[in-house]
């Protein structure tokens, strides 16, 4: 099936567990951890340095994604846990999301496997640059706010929903490109850009850029690209990518997370002038023609044309709404009833705060429901915001 929306460049089969604080807690007392070691980023060799990494997030209700030593570290804490079977990546994510809509994707993947080939949508083609069939699970944990893990004498209790992914990948270290990308870009009219924050070798990371931009030479003039980042496994990498490809580039988005790390600093996210702060120093960081920062409160774009893209963050907010609601398998007609939920009441006030010339803000929907879905919200707000751009025409 052809489109004229190219998605990459990763793909993933993810084991998303069930979270349960009592085999947590159980995992502590059997490797002795205390509450003191839950401050830190540990380099994860083993389940224990695992369970310090989880317990450390969830004690500041932080996501992110790292980089695990060993696969079998990942098969065998998993394997503890009920868990579902599902795709991932930002590509993929952001392409089943549309496909939801009933909105033709191309993906570009880098596995194949059977779970990929039973689960992508009629409606969601591919290509990939895998020679032979592997599997090389992405661990997904996520928790509910308000989830409980008691360590000693200690509650930890999450202050927000959020979730982690855990990742030894092969395919997507090596990045390796299909060579029929050049040919699938010369007939398309958005191309996303993202996966390359899981891989690990620099000289190769210049290498993939390389054949990236000579890849992007077959674009229409008028294409439109869009860059998610993510967490990088190796931080100095983001740097190389944003020399490599920033001027080809027409939105560069990210989430809180990716935005303070960046920053090196936490952010009050219902802080007006703190935010506008935070992104003007992004902005110096990251000196994109476009940013997009998508929160949980609210989301924004920042640059000359930033009100341009006022119904593409309406449709990146309303994917993900209705993601975080439903989770994978929503309706059109879910889709449409979360366009038309209550406004965060915080992010209303701090987006009529900090919108102004060259910057337009947007808040997020309230949602309150029992079992949220908090993996890939983030994909799909991508997804939403250029499933919105192609309803209005891209190029803004």
């Amino acid at each position: 099936m052809a489109s004229s929306i190219v998605l990459g460049l990763g793909s993933s089969v993810d084991y998303e567990i069930a979270w349960s604080s009592q085999l947590m807690e159980h995992l502590m007392q059997r490797y002795g951890i205390s509450a003191g070691e839950l401050t830190g980023a540990p380099e994860i060799t083993d389940e224990r340095s695992l369970v310090v990494s989880v317990l450390g997030h969830f004690r500041r209700g932080v996501g992110g994604e790292v980089h695990v030593s060993s696969p079998d570290v990942l098969e065998a804490f998993a394997a503890k846990f009920d868990r579902k079977v599902t795709l991932g990546g930002t590509a993929v994510r952001a392409g089943l999301a549309l496909a939801r809509l009933n909105v033709p994707v191309m993906l570009h993947i880098v596995g194949i496997n059977d779970h990929i080939r039973e689960l992508l949508p009629p409606t969601c083609a591919w290509i990939t640059s895998a020679e032979h069939d592997s599997t090389e699970p992405h661990l997904i944990v996520q928790w509910n706010e308000g989830a409980r893990v008691r360590v000693g004498q200690t509650d930890l209790i999450a202050p927000f929903p959020n979730r982690l992914i855990y990742v030894n990948d092969q395919p997507n270290a090596q990045m390796l490109l299909s060579p029929d990308l050049p040919q699938v870009l010369s007939k398309s009219t958005i191309f996303l850009i993202s996966g390359l924050n899981a891989m690990q070798d620099e000289h190769l990371l210049h290498v993939r850029l390389k054949e990236i931009r000579r890849a992007m030479d077959t674009l229409p003039q008028d294409a439109f690209v869009y860059y998610e980042d993510a967490g990088f496994h190796i931080p100095s990498f983001s740097a190389h990518v944003r020399a490599a490809l920033l001027d080809r580039i027409d939105v560069y988005g990210m989430n809180e997370d990716e935005m303070q790390t960046h920053l090196g600093r936490e952010i009050n996210l219902l802080d007006a002038d703190s935010i506008r702060r935070a992104v003007d120093d992004i902005a110096t960081i990251i000196p994109a023609r476009t940013l997009v920062i998508h929160t949980k409160y609210w989301v924004l774009a920042r640059g000359p044309q930033a009100e341009q893209y006022a119904s593409a963050l309406a449709g990146g907010v309303a994917m993900a709404s209705t993601r975080y609601c439903y989770g994978d398998d929503f309706t059109p007609s879910q889709y449409a009833h979360a366009t038309q939920l209550p406004l965060n009441q915080d992010g209303n006030a701090v987006s009529k705060a900090l919108s102004g010339p060259g910057l337009y803000a947007i808040p997020t929907r309230s949602l309150n429901v029992p079992t949220p879905t908090t993996v890939g919200l983030g994909d799909s707000f991508v997804g939403g915001f250029l499933g919105a751009l192609t309803r209005n025409g891209a190029k803004v």
